[in-house]
């Protein structure tokens, strides 16, 4: 009920625009169909979307982890750990990389669930300043809650995009409703929503590829974002959860990045996640890995879920380097 209070509240004037915004920039039929799927789904805590059960989407959850953490001790503990983003690298290594991509850099931010935690958000926007990459990916969930208001978290989102100083584009996460695409798109942020661009560099190029959520709402198209994408070019694809890992290796993409599954948030000694909210392999639950001939990265992300703890699980911003493999090369 609390959702359908909320859009009895909203502007019919601002929401008609933004209707028509999608529908200019989507097209007529996707754009009503994305926002009709959402208005059946959005919050439903059972028998939507990958997995049967969704957490984030229970509102009672929320207190009650909150409050057992507060029993314990812990609570605090785990805020301080949330708000410690942390910078990592990882090398992309590749004989398919186009030589004028060799030492390309991709800055990853993931899950930054914008209206939650400030302390994260301005870490973040710390971290990034002074940084080199050559451009920036979004990889969904900028929304704390999944249904709702979402100003706040596009105002969030606005104050990193601030701190940015390349091209960005991004996906939509299981969080984000497609009715924030207008307000991604005016901070000059690309969403890919099943599709692609080609990026261009002293002559190569490279395709980067985006599909709509696939977690929840299961509104992902891999073959219309790959479509036009010739087999034999380096191809990367964002997409938010890396549960479609077989789709995407089996529709020839090189790199999947992707987000989601927070490494578990809430982790065990030595960063064994109680539990990944995904299904996959628990290898492709955080950081990098393979799976056929593509490589993967599931950031755990810079914001949280459910309740702004972590515990055994830093959360970290990402630069990805592209690395040109010439060791199959011939002479």
């Amino acid at each position: 009920m609390g959702q359908l209070s909320q859009r009895s509240l909203e502007d019919p004037m601002e929401t008609d625009e933004i209707v028509k915004n999608l529908e200019d920039r989507l097209g007529r039929v996707y754009a009503r169909q994305r926002i009709g799927i959402e208005t059946d789904h959005e919050a439903q805590v059972f028998g939507q979307g990958l997995n049967f059960f969704h957490i984030e989407n229970l509102t009672s959850s929320h207190f009650l982890i909150e409050w057992i953490l507060k029993l314990s001790g812990l609570y605090w503990k785990g805020r301080k750990n949330a708000g410690n983003v942390q910078l990592r690298t990882n090398v992309i290594e590749s004989p398919l990389v186009p030589p004028a991509f060799d030492g390309f850099i991709i800055l990853q931010l993931s899950d930054l669930h914008a209206d939650m935690s400030e302390t994260a958000m301005t870490r973040v926007r710390e971290l990034v300043q002074g940084l080199h990459y050559d451009i920036c990916v979004l990889t969904g969930d900028y929304r704390g809650k999944t249904w709702g208001p979402h100003e706040a978290a596009l105002q969030g989102v606005a104050r990193v995009q601030a701190s940015l100083r390349s091209q960005t584009y991004a996906v939509l996460g299981n969080h984000d409703t497609i009715r924030m695409v207008p307000g991604l798109d005016a901070m000059g942020i690309r969403t890919l929503l099943n599709e692609h661009v080609l990026i261009e560099r002293g002559g190569d190029f490279i395709h980067l590829a985006g599909i709509d959520d696939a977690h929840y709402f299961r509104v992902d198209n891999i073959e219309k974002a790959a479509s036009s994408i010739p087999r034999d070019d380096f191809s990367i694809l964002l997409s938010h959860t890396p549960e479609i890992f077989r789709q995407a290796a089996h529709a020839d993409f090189d790199v999947l990045l992707s987000g989601h599954t927070h490494g578990g948030q809430i982790c065990l000694p030595g960063g064994i996640a109680i539990t990944l909210d995904s299904i996959l392999p628990r290898k492709m639950g955080a950081g990098p890995w393979r799976y056929a001939n593509m490589i993967g990265y599931t950031s755990v992300g810079a914001g949280t879920s459910v309740v702004s703890v972590r515990f055994n699980c830093p959360p970290e911003i990402t630069l990805h380097r592209l690395s040109r493999d010439n060791s199959n090369d011939t002479q």
